[in-house]
């Protein structure tokens, strides 16, 4: 099931629609939304998911994509008619 993903990306707040069948992550949908290649990030990941606890990743990846211009990422609960909704 599609679940719809809002983000905010340079300052401008999007919403895009969302599955787990396709994306791993939030992260992952909205970066590919953008059209930003992740593989580089995608490999320092999985090398920290083996070194490191769940925190250090959670820094990791925020910290990323905070450097390629996005701010808040949320899985959305229903379907929005309107982003205003859920600010």
């Amino acid at each position: 099931m599609s679940r719809q993903l809002q983000y905010i990306y340079k300052g401008e707040t999007k919403v895009v629609t969302f599955s787990f069948q396709r994306h791993r992550t939030p992260h992952e949908a909205a970066a590919d939304a953008e059209g930003i290649d992740l593989s580089e990030f995608l490999n320092m990941e999985k090398q920290l998911e083996i070194v490191a606890d769940g925190k250090a990743l959670k820094n990791h990846r925020d910290s990323y994509f905070n450097k390629l211009g996005f701010g808040k990422i949320i899985l959305l609960k229903k379907e929005a008619a309107s982003i205003k909704d859920n600010r």
